[in-house]
């Protein structure tokens, strides 16, 4: 990866026990931890609205959570 690319995706080892299913949900988590800091810093900066930062982090929770559910954790 490009030093760009780590800037904007940062990235941690997964450190649990190695399995399918935890490595997909520890993605979707660190998925989920970048997009929640990106819609709070547009929120900050006033390029989103409180209401629709919290629709966002909202639709984005439950996604998570789908997901957690579908893979059996």
């Amino acid at each position: 990866m490009s030093f760009q690319s780590n800037f904007l995706f940062p990235y941690s080892a997964y450190r649990g026990e190695v399995k399918p299913k935890n490595l997909v949900f520890n993605a979707n988590l660190q998925e989920f931890s970048q997009r929640v800091s990106y819609i709070s810093s547009l929120e900050s900066n006033g390029k989103l609205t409180p209401a629709e930062s919290y629709r966002e982090i909202k639709a984005l929770w439950k996604q998570l959570k789908r997901s957690r559910k579908s893979l059996g954790i």
